[in-house]
C-alpha cells in the first residue's frame, strides 16, 4: 500500500460503526476515507505507535509524527466468532490481531475469505470499510496470491 491507496468497500458484510473523531485523530480518520492507513512514530525513540495517540507509550515523548503504513502484515492470533450478538449477529466472522510489517499489533477483522481458511502467520493486507459518516474502518483480508 505504500505510496498507493487501499480498496474502500462501500457495503461490507460486517457492521461498520462510525468512530468518534477527536481533533488529535482527525488526520488518521481523514486518511482512512482515502484508503490510507496512518501510524504515529515517535521521533525521540523511533518506535511505531498503535493505537494512534500523541504521547509515546514507550518513552513518554510528545515528539510523534504521522507516517503512512504499508497496510501489510500477518495474522498474529485470531478467533472465529460463530455466535454473534446484536449488530454482529451475522456470524461467523473473524476477530484477530494483525501484526503490521511496521511492528504494532492491531485488533481487527479478517474479511473477504472463508473463516476456516484463516491461519496464524498468514499474510494480510488492509481493506477499508466505509462508515455512514465518511470515515472507514481498517480491516484486513488475505494477501492476494497467498493461497488463502
Amino acid at each position: 500500500m505504500s505510496g498507493q491507496h487501499a480498496e474502500i468497500v462501500e457495503s461490507p458484510e460486517l457492521p461498520v460503526p462510525a468512530p468518534e473523531v477527536s481533533p488529535e485523530l482527525a488526520d488518521f480518520w481523514a486518511a482512512t476515507s482515502e484508503g490510507r492507513l496512518l501510524l504515529r512514530r515517535c521521533t525521540a525513540c523511533g518506535e511505531p505507535i498503535w493505537y494512534p495517540r500523541l504521547v509515546c507509550p514507550f518513552c513518554h515523548s510528545t515528539a510523534t509524527v504521522w507516517e503512512q503504513a504499508s497496510g501489510r502484515g500477518h495474522v498474529y492470533t485470531y478467533s472465529v466468532v460463530r455466535r454473534g450478538m446484536g449488530a454482529y449477529a451475522n456470524a461467523p466472522y473473524v476477530l484477530a490481531y494483525v501484526e503490521l510489517d511496521e511492528g504494532p499489533r492491531v485488533m481487527t477483522n479478517i474479511v473477504d475469505c472463508d473463516v476456516d481458511s484463516v491461519r496464524i502467520g498468514q499474510a494480510v493486507e488492509v481493506v477499508f470499510h466505509r462508515t455512514s459518516e465518511g470515515t472507514a474502518l481498517p480491516r484486513f483480508r488475505p494477501l492476494r496470491g497467498d493461497g488463502a
